[in-house]
């Protein structure tokens, strides 16, 4: 204890003396090269006959080092009380250079940092600046990324400054998880989502590059998907990115919990306004009684109710949905709720963020205009509807208020991202033999929401070459408008012993009556080519030899209620399609086609398709129909069936002839093969089908028959980088015995 005491009566008598104060009698400074002396003694903030000690010695220092403009700073009291203050400045930097950087430019990289040329050197900016490459780096999806400041000493006190940067490769995703998903496998939650599985066909796409921001992106992405599927009670418990230790890849994993799917048990409108007429609101409504829960509709029912409401003069209210859920019996009671809003008015709707983009493309996608009532419901569906155009990664519409109390600014900050790609792909079919095809699209063109559009296919038996140009807002209305170029050459020498060739161009109008109802319109001009004609050939064939114009209108309806156009499970797809030629050209013809879709699922990943496809064509005034637009049935139409497998023949040099009607239907069985993260199902099926005869074919050399043909088989159906592929073993039960068959067959192309 003693020595303790001892000890702690030093400490205490240094402490003393340390702080005991002396008179600064004079200040002087040294070291100074560009620094002004009035400078240093601000910063200083210590006087001549001032009295100071160790606590204001320390004061000093910090706030002269804090000015960044020294790497080394001393003071001493000297006995004779002079103040000493020694100082040495910072290097101004002479120029500052990046090496490494072959992925972020200079620019990019310039303007996040502190330090540039003319400025002073500080170690700690300097760090801070290296950090914040590394964070930039990171944003991009390199997390390897290192940067090493280097320093060249210059004269005068100057230095060049030097970044050097050892970029690393994209942290690609290696795999993603989900876990808890009993109703949906992983593959339809990865097309869900904006974050993609690292593939070698992915070359051109950073999708599968890791972005934090794009994760969280992908969170309300999968609530989206769940709530359109009747699962309201659905969240996202967790979604985690481990880094790998090599700092080259991620590991996504996204913890949901479903929770149970609802099935609406009863429809609601709750008015609390005087003057609205429930009744004439409930055909607003875009669902029913016994469908699954889906919020999309619920969503739309608010902005369409609001639309009727402000149509029957009923202005400054809210509607909003309300769920009265029972989790037992998985039943849910929807009620919308009408009630007075604040009477606000838009003053202002500004864009920002659009760099590319034109203003107009966003502001026409508004469901309300500067002047209007504040609507929430609609202001909701404007950004449904900017989201939807798929020009942005990112889509915030903020409130502002302005110097009116009854007034508000719309402030809508959009980020922009790549609106192009380009597709290449070879494979092989058992129809066309080996193939390639190349492709570009623009969705966003010149920043005007246009399409643009180009691709070649070629393969052993065709080549096609098309473009295609399309306008959104034709004259500013919600009216597509679109042309076509297109060339195509068939080899049709196994069938029908000729070749045929089309060369035209297509102009085509659409637009939507709602969300599932749209008709298209269309007039194509295009010269149809028979050539190379065997000479063996049949006499029907030789007949058409040569060169016809073709000058047709036409116009299809489509009435679309499927839950997904890439892999539906449920709902219904019905068209009906007409076109008549003779507005000019060689061809004189009526034509009608229908289609029919339905789906159903049965369980989680077993799911039914029946199909039923008709056309009926027929030529006027003097003209028959030609080859190149009969029907033909087989391959991909009647599996079991070659191509132009079905139908009539030459008896005597077997040349398919087609028909002028046609009937296709059957029944499909689609299921799981656990193979769902490569996009791979199992199917079984059966096909029946017929084909009516051609015009003016005689029996004495035609072989004929109208009779229904079936064929059974499984299949493999592939969602795969070059497209949908399907591959299919079918056996024909009913056929005629000049049919050709075959029983292996290898698709590309998107089927319904």
């Amino acid at each position: 204890m003693r020595y303790i005491s001892l000890l702690a009566l030093s400490v205490g008598m240094a402490a003393v003396c340390e702080v005991q104060a002396a008179e600064v009698k004079n200040i002087q400074i040294t070291g100074l090269q560009r620094v002004e002396p009035e400078t240093v003694r601000a910063y200083l903030d210590i006087e001549s006959g001032q009295n100071i000690g160790q606590f204001d010695i320390d004061a000093a220092l910090k706030r002269l080092y804090a000015t960044g403009l020294f790497s080394d700073v001393s003071l001493d009291m000297l006995a004779n009380g002079e103040l000493l203050v020694k100082v040495t400045e910072n290097p101004i930097i002479n120029k500052r250079y990046f090496e490494g950087n072959d992925e972020l430019g200079d620019e990019m990289l310039s303007k996040e940092l502190q330090l540039s040329a003319g400025s002073i050197y500080s170690v700690s900016k300097v760090q801070q600046d290296a950090q914040r490459i590394v964070e930039i780096y990171k944003r991009a999806g390199r997390y390897a990324t290192t940067v090493d400041p280097k320093i060249i000493k210059r004269d005068q006190n100057r230095v060049d400054l030097v970044y050097e940067i050892t970029e690393g490769a994209d942290a690609k995703i290696d795999k993603i998880n989900f876990v808890g998903n009993t109703h949906f496998s992983d593959s339809e939650l990865q097309s869900e989502i904006m974050s993609k599985e690292s593939r070698w066909y992915r070359i051109f796409s950073s999708s599968e590059n890791y972005d934090p921001e794009k994760t969280n992106y992908d969170k309300e992405l999968l609530r989206r998907f769940y709530m359109r599927h009747g699962y309201a009670d659905f969240r996202v418990s967790t979604a985690v990115g481990e880094l790998s230790a090599d700092k080259k890849s991620f590991v996504l994993t996204y913890v949901l919990d479903e929770g149970p799917r609802y099935k609406v048990k009863d429809i609601n409108i709750a008015p609390s306004v005087r003057g609205v007429n429930v009744e004439t609101l409930y055909p607003e409504v875009l669902f029913e009684k016994g469908d699954w829960y889906d919020a999309d509709k619920v969503e739309k029912t608010v902005y369409a109710i609001t639309e009727k409401l402000e149509q029957q003069g009923v202005a400054f209210v809210d509607v909003t949905s309300r769920l009265n859920k029972n989790t037992q019996t998985g039943d849910v009671d929807v009620t919308f709720d009408i009630s007075e809003g604040s009477r606000l008015f838009i003053d202002k709707i500004n864009i920002m963020g659009n760099t590319r983009t034109d203003d107009n493309v966003i502001r026409r996608e508004f469901r309300i205009d500067e002047g209007d009532a504040f609507n929430a419901s609609k202001i909701k569906a404007s950004r449904r509807n900017i989201e939807a155009l798929d020009y942005f990664s990112k889509v915030d519409i903020t409130t502002e208020p302005t110097d009116d109390s009854n007034k508000a600014d719309l402030n809508v900050k959009v980020e922009e991202k790549s609106t192009g790609s380009f597709n290449v792909g070879v494979g092989y079919s058992t129809l066309n033999g080996a193939l390639a095809r190349v492709g570009v699209v623009e969705n966003n063109f010149r920043g005007k929401g246009q399409k643009l559009s180009a691709e070649a296919a070629i393969s052993q038996r065709t080549s096609e070459y098309e473009l295609s140009f399309t306008e959104p807002y034709f004259l500013d209305r919600r009216l597509s408008a679109g042309v076509d170029v297109f060339h195509s050459k068939t080899d049709y020498q196994d069938e029908a012993s000729y070749d045929s060739e089309t060369t035209g161009g297509r102009l085509r109008f659409g637009w939507n009556y709602t969300d599932d109802l749209a008709q298209y319109v269309r007039y194509t001009l295009s010269e149809d080519k028979i050539t190379n004609v065997d000479k063996t050939a049949s006499r029907y064939i030789k007949e058409e030899e040569g060169s016809y114009t073709n000058s047709a209108i036409g116009q299809t309806l489509v009435y679309d209620k499927r839950d997904s156009k890439i892999r539906p499970r449920d709902g219904y797809y019905l068209s009906f399609g007409n076109d008549v030629a003779g507005l000019g050209g060689d061809e004189k013809y009526v034509k009608f086609d229908a289609k029919a879709y339905k789906y159903y699922t049965i369980s989680d990943d077993y799911t039914f398709k029946f199909f039923i496809n008709g056309g009926y064509i027929d030529g006027y005034g003097g003209k028959n129909v030609r080859l190149s637009h009969r029907y033909y049935l087989g391959g991909s139409t009647m599996r079991g069936f070659e191509y132009a497998g079905i139908g009539a023949r030459d008896k005597y040099t077997k040349d398919a002839l087609g028909g002028n009607w046609m009937v296709y239907s059957g029944a499909e069985f689609q299921f799981p093969l656990g193979l769902d993260e490569l996009g791979i199902r199992g199917r079984t099926f059966v096909d029946a089908g017929a084909l009516g005869k051609p015009d003016h074919m005689d029996k004495k050399y035609v072989e004929y028959s109208d009779k229904i043909r079936v064929s059974t088989g499984v299949g493999l159906e592939w969602q795969s980088p070059m497209g949908q592929i399907d591959i299919d073993l079918a056996v024909p039960v009913v056929k005629e015995k000049y049919d050709e068959t075959e029983v292996f067959r290898l698709n590309f192309g998107t089927r319904l």
